[in-house]
């Protein structure tokens, strides 16, 4: 049973996270998607919530106000290869462009040396990646800690983890860019962002359709493979370099 309501009240991405995990509360309700624009909330139910209920859910945040709105489903033309191709581009462009942006920039570095040594550019591309990545989430941290609570393993059970991660991506940007104790940095971001990459890979696997918190609040990405292979390229070039540096 699929039914539809107009949600009032939410300013960004920590509101969507809290009016879902609240909603997905109420007992009958299955799954909750919600999105900011448009304000609505699709509430998959094993029966009929009375709207009141919905409310109920609520009434600990006064400021987000649930209306229903019965969804009409019809007939749609099946969706073309080009629009979707066109739609996954749109979405995680901000990403690819960060992403190019921090290659081309390390692979500049490279460059001033005599040869390329791939450890060196890979800890420049982990501190460009982390000085970045932190970036958008101390935009605004209670913003993306909201995110980041509802399928990160820790921040589920420990809210707290979601306001630090952001300092911690931001440390190890500053760790990896001065070459400072890389035994230690290593073998931290490999722990820290393979736990991170679990509630990725959770969410993923129960086809939860949620927004990706990477980018703090300011984008609205959602929650795909990208966001595995991001995390575990961190793993693996943290893996890498850790074992580079133990076989001395």
């Amino acid at each position: 049973m699929k039914h539809e309501y107009m949600i009032s009240g939410m300013t960004c991405n920590g509101c969507v996270a809290t009016v879902k995990k609240n909603l997905e509360k109420v007992p009958g309700v299955t799954s909750a998607e919600v999105t900011l624009d448009p304000p609505v909330a699709t509430l998959m139910m094993e029966r009929h919530v009375p709207t009141e209920e919905l409310k109920n859910a609520l009434k600990e945040h006064p400021k987000y106000k649930i209306e229903e709105k019965p969804v009409i489903i019809t007939a749609t033309k099946p969706v073309l290869e080009t629009d979707e191709v066109r739609s996954f581009w749109k979405s995680y462009a901000p990403i690819f462009l960060i992403f190019g942006y921090i290659l081309g920039a390390t692979l500049l570095v490279e460059m001033s040396y005599e040869a390329f040594d791939p450890m060196r550019w890979m800890r420049h591309f982990m501190a460009g990646f982390f000085l970045v990545f932190s970036f958008f989430k101390l935009l605004d941290v209670p913003a993306f800690a909201s995110s980041y609570s509802s399928y990160d393993i820790l921040a589920k059970h420990w809210p707290v983890w979601g306001y630090i991660y952001p300092f911690v991506e931001l440390t190890l940007g500053i760790l990896f860019l001065t070459n400072f104790q890389m035994v230690i940095t290593n073998a931290a971001t490999f722990v820290i962002m393979g736990i991170s990459s679990i509630g990725v890979i959770q969410s993923l696997m129960q086809k939860r359709r949620i927004q990706c918190a990477c980018l703090g609040a300011v984008f609205k990405l959602p929650m795909s493979t990208i966001t595995v292979i991001e995390d575990l390229l961190m793993v693996a070039m943290s893996g890498l370099m850790l074992l580079s540096l133990l076989k001395f």
